[in-house]
């Protein structure tokens, strides 16, 4: 087996990938820019065939009119082409830059989700939204603008050393000058830009925290110490910036004064030359006239070598999650299920290094309800999601009817597996586009049908518009109770063969909770049921109950077995009954 860890791609090589899908828009806008340069050229020429009638006492008004009417429509179509330029650049970029997002998203859904947990969600958006965003500069604006503002001064300098190559290299006098100057800025710029990034992605995360635990910090009186964090967070953000614009000021003021200021070197030693009869005063005034056409296009090619030189760090971050490995899923599969059964065989799972599964062995035979129970923390959910298909195994195998689910389709695992978790997500539309989720293309009828074989619909048709009602960003607006009950109607109008439900009542009060039961109780008939519960009562009744110790099954068997021969769920149980004959005094 090859160990060799995977070369890391430039971030040039990233770029040019992703950009690839537009190349010949990007072509046609660098073609339009030079012939923009072009256009613009020709003017100089004009100007230099102007001055030498002009000082030559050749030139009448009408000509000159002309040629200064002429000189006009060259610029003009100099504009021309440079809006053309851009505008095909900005519709390329915005297509590319949509396509990355896209990517993104399609990455985040076929990772692990363990990987994709690695990242907070604030870091997540910054690097969508805002740090995707920050591309844009670089594709529309320095692929045209950077090459034909080069391209120009260039073409413009070498008509200058055409004229008189003394008066070129003099114009050159402030040049090294200047560069330092600018050179200057770029001293530590790495771990400056690097610093600005890690302060942007605290702030992010720590806004996203305090937002959503908002009812919390006002429920214990926690706004000063919470907003403290915010403000903290917030001063190194700005610190962070301020002090790199400040290590920059006098390179950059310096830089800008400089640099244009060819006169320095032109004007004396043009004077000098042109007392000692070797320059004319045309080819003075000429090149006094082009010098104005070199530095600045060169100064605002400059301005946007700080976004060239944030490419790679904003590139690496975007690479950094399309250069994660998926899950490993074959697109087609060879052989498919031949039941619902499962079995899981020497299965070892990792946290990053922590070891959290030490060689599960268990059968879950088809059509039956099955319970896995223990201490919290012990590896129940973590079965849960590995037989979901949510991650991946380090070592050993799942299969599903026969066939080891690493053989089979993502899709083909998803289609036989509803897994509905404690904290399943709701998106801000309606009730009944949530349930919908479950099955694309499900009819409203379909939908109410699930919702009422799940006991859902009562409740449902009591919020304010009923199944139309908006739930709110992740469910907000209804309580966690309903949030379940929806997720398990939108799980049930799946209709797939093995349900998995982890810890999927534990927001219900137990009258709701018997409802769902005695509803599940008739949906799940010859379906496979993989429930997570700590109520032991809700499963007592399951056909085999796992019990699940420091990453092992401790046991398995029927309630009653266990009673007698598994301490650990004896004890559970106790604990449970002792509870619930409490909450029996209590009420």
């Amino acid at each position: 087996m090859n160990n060799k860890p995977k070369k890391k791609r430039s971030a040039v090589s990233w770029l040019m990938e992703l950009a690839k899908p537009r190349k010949w828009e990007y072509l046609l806008s660098v073609l339009a820019a030079l012939a923009g340069v072009a256009c613009g050229l020709v003017p100089y020429l004009i100007m230099i065939e102007l001055i030498g009638a002009l000082v030559g006492g050749t030139a009448d008004e009408a000509w000159c009119l002309n040629r200064c009417l002429i000189m006009g429509l060259w610029w003009v179509l100099r504009y021309v082409l440079h809006a053309t330029s851009t505008t095909m650049s900005h519709h390329a970029t915005f297509h590319v830059l949509a396509d990355i997002r896209m990517k993104l998203m399609h990455k985040l859904a076929t990772m692990p989700l363990g990987a994709v947990l690695d990242k907070s969600s604030g870091s997540y958006k910054n690097i969508i939204v805002e740090r995707v965003d920050s591309i844009e500069t670089t594709l529309a604006h320095i692929v045209p603008e950077m090459t034909s503002n080069i391209v120009g001064a260039i073409a413009v300098m070498v008509l200058l050393f055409r004229v008189d190559w003394r008066m070129g290299l003099a114009m050159l006098i402030v040049v090294p000058l200047g560069v330092l100057c600018f050179l200057s800025m770029f001293n530590g710029y790495e771990a400056k830009f690097q610093r600005t990034i890690n302060s942007t992605k605290i702030l992010n995360d720590t806004a996203v925290e305090y937002i959503n635990g908002i009812e919390v910090i006002k429920a214990f009186g926690q706004s000063k110490t919470s907003y403290a964090k915010f403000v903290s967070a917030a001063k190194e953000g700005a610190d962070c910036f301020i002090e790199w614009m400040r290590s920059c000021l006098f390179g950059q003021s310096a830089g800008m004064a400089i640099f244009p200021s060819t006169l320095i070197g032109i004007l004396p030693i043009g004077c000098l030359l042109f007392m000692h009869g070797t320059l004319t005063a045309e080819t003075f005034i000429s090149v006094i006239v082009l010098s104005f056409g070199v530095m600045q296009p060169l100064i605002t090619a400059y301005s946007y070598t700080d976004d060239l030189a944030q490419l790679g760090t904003i590139i690496g971050e975007v690479a950094d999650i399309l250069d994660r490995e998926d899950l490993h899923r074959p697109e087609t599969a060879r052989v498919l299920p031949k039941d619902n059964s499962i079995e899981l065989k020497g299965i070892h799972f990792s946290y990053h290094e922590k070891e959290v599964l030490h060689g599960v062995n268990l059968r879950i035979e088809p059509g039956t309800v099955n319970a896995l129970v223990g201490p919290s923390g012990s590896g129940k959910s973590t079965i849960a999601r590995l037989i979901a298909s949510l991650w991946d195994v380090d070592d050993g195998s799942i299969t599903l009817g026969g066939v080891d689910i690493r053989t089979l389709p993502l899709k083909k695992c998803t289609d036989r597996i509803a897994y509905v978790s404690q904290d399943n997500y709701l998106f801000d539309l309606s009730v009944m586009d949530n349930i919908r989720m479950g099955r694309k293309g499900a009819t409203d009828e379909e939908i109410i049908t699930a919702a009422k074989n799940c006991g859902c619909h009562d409740f449902i048709m009591s919020l304010e518009n009923g199944y139309q009602t908006i739930c709110g960003s992740s469910g907000g607006h209804l309580s966690g109770g309903e949030r379940q009950r929806i997720s398990i109607a939108r799980a049930m109008l799946k209709d797939a063969p093995v349900i998995i439900l982890d810890e999927a009542t534990s927001y219900t009060d137990p009258e709701n909770e018997a409802v769902i039961q005695s509803a599940l109780a008739q949906l799940i008939r010859g379906k496979t049921l993989l429930v997570i519960a700590h109520r032991l009562s809700t499963v007592a009744d399951a056909d085999c109950i796992f019990v699940v110790k420091d990453g092992n099954i401790a046991a398995q068997g029927i309630h009653s077995e266990l009673l007698e021969s598994c301490p650990l769920y004896e004890e559970m149980w106790n604990a449970h009954m002792s509870v619930k004959d409490n909450d029996g005094e209590v009420a």
